[in-house]
């Protein structure tokens, strides 16, 4: 602990209000309010993600550059999406900067007609700017094509009994008869792969990919068993090519509408994506000697203790000595009573009634004037200091 409560070690570490505010502009507001009553306090900013929107941002906020490229979409029509490539040269790539779930023009199109393919041709262009370690996290996807888009962005050919190529998106994978490897990008076998995610899910079944969270992409109810049926049936063919028999039922291959399954059969490791943003960011050497860190998100419930981002920052922070408190857009009420055996005080922003709207707008100055007193409550009043 500090020697000095007017000069506190505070480590930041929220990850991104999803629709609002990026995870580093979400550390900046928190901040401020912080150094309005203690201004010699020793701010330690960490943005944080866990593998879904935002984590590009915030492991570029470590260092490193983001180069822009047109790639196809989860419609196919054209998009720009970046890859990042942090100092040590390990690449980054987010699954939601090419198929994102907030994406309107995305998800326009039906999503049985959805593909991934954007994403392999990412992954091919930050091959050819050498990185051969990448990150790739796997939150926030639109898409339900069990990663067949991303092996034909990288070169591999699906193709019908007749030898006609397949397109691959979910309405058309029944129809693969075999796939062809020989255009897949060779550099992928020299290439260190970890796929940024905390889903367990196989890919397909009462628990895959498209029973669990197709739904929230647009699949119907009676979608979801021919769709799971086109999956399977091209997991089969796909692992017969790549000769890799489990690698459907293996935990993660549920991923981001199976692009999880893909990278599996790719050879990837599969990680908690807070946990190697944390490392990334250099969380646990930013809490070394630190009073309190500061965590929060968009909205936090029961799910929050199950891997998530604020979850991950504060068990980091108990593990060095300090306390960790959650500022968060939204609390469910109901959780308060778990979510408080974790952190010391659960806080969210609105100081009266408003809307939702009103909140996204104000986010910014609504978590300043939350930190601030956050922050006095912390270490003024203790000791009598008068704000």
């Amino acid at each position: 602990m500090s020697s000095n409560v007017l000069a506190p070690v505070v480590v930041i570490a929220p990850d991104s209000f999803k629709g609002s505010l990026t995870a580093p502009e979400v550390a900046k507001a928190i901040a401020e309010g912080i150094a309005r009553a203690l201004p010699q306090a020793d701010l330690r900013l960490r943005p944080m993600a866990d593998g879904g929107e935002g984590t590009l941002d915030a492991l570029l906020s470590a260092g490193g550059h983001r180069v822009p490229l047109s790639v196809r979409g989860a419609g196919q029509a054209s998009v720009t999406a970046e890859f990042g490539v942090m100092p040590d040269g390990t690449g980054v790539l987010e699954s939601a900067n090419v198929v994102s779930i907030t994406d309107p023009v995305g998800m326009q199109t039906p999503v049985a007609e959805r593909t991934t393919v954007g994403l392999g041709e990412l992954l091919r262009a930050l091959l050819d700017s050498g990185a051969r370690r990448v990150l790739i996290g796997l939150g926030g996807s639109s898409t339900n094509d069990g990663g067949a888009g991303l092996l034909v962005g990288l070169g591999a050919r699906l193709l019908d009994e007749n030898g006609e190529a397949v397109s691959p998106v979910p309405a058309a994978l029944h129809r693969v008869a075999s796939i062809d490897l020989a255009g897949l990008d060779a550099r992928l076998k020299d290439c260190e792969i970890i796929a940024m995610s905390d889903v367990n899910n196989p890919l397909s079944g009462t628990q895959g990919a498209t029973a669990i969270f197709g739904p929230q992409k647009g699949v119907t109810p009676a979608q979801v068993e021919p769709l799971d049926h086109a999956i399977s049936h091209f997991a089969q063919k796909a692992q017969a090519a790549f000769r890799a028999s489990e690698a459907a039922s293996r935990a993660g291959a549920g991923a981001a509408g199976g692009l999880g399954f893909a990278l599996h059969l790719l050879g990837a490791q599969f990680r908690s994506g807070a946990e190697v943003v944390a490392e990334r960011v250099g969380l646990p050497q930013a809490v070394e000697g630190a009073d309190w860190l500061i965590t929060g998100e968009g909205r936090s419930d029961g799910q929050t203790l199950s891997g998530k981002t604020p979850m991950i920052a504060a068990q980091v922070a108990i593990k060095a000595g300090a306390s960790a408190s959650l500022l968060s857009g939204a609390i469910d009420r109901s959780a308060l009573e778990s979510l408080s055996r974790v952190f010391s005080g659960c806080f969210s922003l609105t100081f009266g009634p408003t809307t939702l709207e009103k909140c996204i707008a104000d986010a910014a100055s609504l978590l300043t004037d939350s930190a601030e007193q956050m922050a006095r409550l912390k270490y003024l009043s203790a000791q009598g200091h008068k704000a």
